[in-house]
């Protein structure tokens, strides 16, 4: 295997990774929150507004490893 396929394995890799972290990240996150949500109603809006943020964070981490594996696949700097 040479250098073009181990990074196209590498971007595999990264998007992979990063998309099974994001969904079990949010996942995780969404069960807490109805868990939370179940237990004191009166606190649902505020819990709502932390779990937008922390998702929108989260999704933002994997699209920055998208990029950077994509930056990866197109600017080989060891092809040449």
């Amino acid at each position: 295997m040479d250098i073009v396929g181990f990074v196209a394995l590498a971007c595999g890799l990264i998007i992979g990774l990063g998309a099974v972290g994001a969904c079990i990240g949010i996942g995780i996150m969404g069960g807490k929150f109805i868990e939370a949500s179940a237990r004191q109603p009166e606190l649902m809006n505020a819990l709502q507004t932390k779990m937008f943020l922390l998702a929108g964070l989260i999704d933002a981490a994997f699209i920055i490893g998208t990029g950077i594996a994509l930056w990866f696949a197109t600017a080989n700097p060891f092809k040449g």
